[in-house]
């Protein structure tokens, strides 16, 4: 094959070049134009600034597909503070096999149930995100984007030591437990384990003390992440009533969280809240406390973090720059013909009839014309 020079490479390829190209001799500028010019190329610029802003976002796809794991344990995270002194309650769990967990996990500390004024402005901002999560719950996505990077959302330390009595008690800590549905609760006397279930000693407590108030600053399944709301985040029930029952129902639904921060398998879950007071003679029975009943769902979310491909942007700007210059040369075409049409109708512009010397010589002409006729 016989090797081309440059000089007939370079004549070989703008020979196949299949854009038409026009000598600038015969390209008419105008102002209309020129304007149409203009406003095209603004409009892609300022459509390619906001498609390289989508480009730079991410948003989260979620998948459901069937639980498969039941042999892992379920990490329950407690911090739940009791308006009754530590040796007057006792939290335990008890799950659907009658097994009773032990709550070795958990610890009781003395404190004092009323929040200082800096506690006190967190809860507030706390119920505060909680009511936007449940108007806009896009918000969630926001969380899992950005607000991993900041500290666990817990209570902060009282600023100022102590002054008043420790009239509380605070029961914190995390303790796994089969993924079965099973029962928390926090009633009056110590748990105790035996072959038949499992009992509470009460009998050294008077009904006076009993005093259910309580503050649940964080109540979560799974992993702990910070930065992640909970439904039950700061909740606070006050009580004047000394056989007061509170219950929570709980559904618990496994998710994997995977973006560019975090990766971890946590548990997100929905509650329902229902309390009554303990009256046997009405026929209201039961027993006053705590109770925090859970139930796994069969379903797992995975929630991914998802960001554009850059072949998907270079295409999407492609047909933005593309589409414009399309649109814009037939608009200009229409609007120009749109034009033509007026002026030739109403005789405006280049269509006004014009007073020439040829326009007289014309007049004149057919003068002789009438006169020749005439003789």
């Amino acid at each position: 094959m016989r090797r081309l020079s440059r000089r007939n490479a370079l004549s070989l390829v703008k020979e196949l070049d299949a854009f038409p190209k026009v000598a600038d001799s015969y390209v008419e500028t105008s102002p209309s134009g020129g304007t149409v010019s203009i406003i095209a190329f603004s409009a892609m610029a300022v459509l390619a600034i906001l498609e390289f802003f989508v480009y730079r976002d991410t948003w989260m796809k979620y998948e459901y597909e069937v639980d498969k794991d039941f042999s892992s344990k379920l990490r329950i995270n407690v911090d739940i503070t009791v308006a009754m002194k530590c040796q007057h309650v006792g939290a335990d769990i008890l799950d659907l096999a009658e097994t009773m967990i032990t709550s070795n996990g958990l610890q009781y500390e003395p404190v004092i149930f009323e929040l200082s004024p800096q506690q006190r402005l967190w809860q507030r901002t706390l119920h505060l995100i909680q009511s936007r999560l449940r108007e806009e719950h896009a918000l969630q996505e926001v969380l899992y984007k950005t607000l991993l990077k900041g500290a666990p959302t817990a209570l902060p330390p009282r600023e100022d030591a102590p002054q008043e009595p420790l009239n509380a008690c605070r029961i914190h800590g995390h303790v796994y437990v089969n993924k079965v549905a099973g029962n928390l609760h926090i009633t009056v006397g110590k748990p105790i384990h035996h072959p038949q279930g499992h009992a509470h000693i009460a009998a050294f407590v008077s009904h006076e003390a009993y005093n259910f108030s309580h503050r649940i600053d964080h109540l979560s399944f799974g992993e702990e992440i910070p930065g992640i709301i909970n439904p039950l985040d700061g909740t606070e029930k006050i009580t004047y009533n000394y056989n007061q029952m509170y219950q929570y129902f709980i559904t618990v639904v496994p998710t994997k969280l995977n973006t560019y921060l975090i990766s971890a398998d946590t548990h997100q879950f929905s509650v329902t809240e229902r309390e009554r007071v303990i009256n046997h003679a009405a026929g209201s029975h039961g027993v006053s406390g705590i109770f925090v009943k859970y139930d796994t769902s069969s379903l797992m979310v995975t929630v991914s973090e998802q960001h554009m491909p850059l072949w998907q942007f270079l295409v999407r700007l492609c047909g933005i720059i593309g589409g414009i210059f399309s649109t814009t040369g037939m608009l200009h075409s229409l609007v120009g013909f749109c034009f033509d049409i007026i002026c030739c109708r109403f005789r405006l512009g280049v269509y006004r009839p014009r007073e020439t010397a040829e326009g007289e010589g014309c007049l004149s002409l057919a003068q002789g014309w009438e006169e020749d006729s005439v003789g």
